[in-house]
């Protein structure tokens, strides 16, 4: 019984975790829910007291995994260059685009403090830990001595989701790679002989 519960928790969360990314709120219904979960109403109901609170539990849920995955290439031994370019070249599903930044084009997550909340944290942290990276680079002579981490960390993250807009406009993963490898050029050239 207890497996049970646990199953159909986590299946009605990964389902909206999928839906969110494909649909956007508005488009992820409590009906598209429970079908993709092979879940019926009252098991949602039992579980989650609406579509709020299983969207956010999602959107949280995808949060924590989007930051567990960038740390695991932020945090691996290497350079600071070394370590950017394993999280910038990391395997993607960029045609789907990234699964929070797609949310910030989302009006009913953005107007929503407590939906948006989780977003901006994420991307809040990304950007921090980026520039911990870069100064940590710049201090060890790594990277060039004038470089301003944050400034770069930003344009960083603007390159990595402008990246996946630019591929999903053409229907083509390239113009992602193109964009990450253009910023990881520049900031190789910042690099100290």
């Amino acid at each position: 019984m207890y497996t049970a519960w646990v199953n159909t928790s986590e299946r009605l969360i990964e389902s909206t975790r999928e839906l969110l990314w494909e649909r956007g709120y508005v488009g992820t219904s409590p009906k598209a829910i429970q079908q993709r979960a092979g879940a019926g109403q009252g098991s949602m109901y039992h579980h989650f007291a609406g579509k709020h609170e299983l969207a956010l539990t999602a959107i949280r849920r995808t949060a924590d995994d989007m930051r567990a995955r960038a740390e695991e290439q932020l945090s691996a031994p290497g350079t600071a260059l070394e370590r950017l370019t394993a999280y910038l070249l990391r395997e993607r599903d960029v045609l789907k685009g990234c699964p929070i930044g797609r949310l910030t084009q989302d009006p009913d997550v953005m107007a929503d403090p407590v939906l948006r909340a989780p977003v901006d944290e994420t991307f809040v942290w990304l950007r921090g830990r980026l520039a911990d990276i870069l100064a940590e680079g710049r201090d060890r002579g790594e990277l060039d001595a004038a470089l301003d981490p944050a400034g770069t960390a930003s344009a960083v993250v603007a390159v990595l989701q402008g990246g996946y807009v630019l591929a999903r406009a053409a229907d083509s993963a390239e113009l992602f790679h193109t964009a990450v490898t253009g910023v990881l050029a520049l900031l190789s050239s910042r690099t100290t002989p």
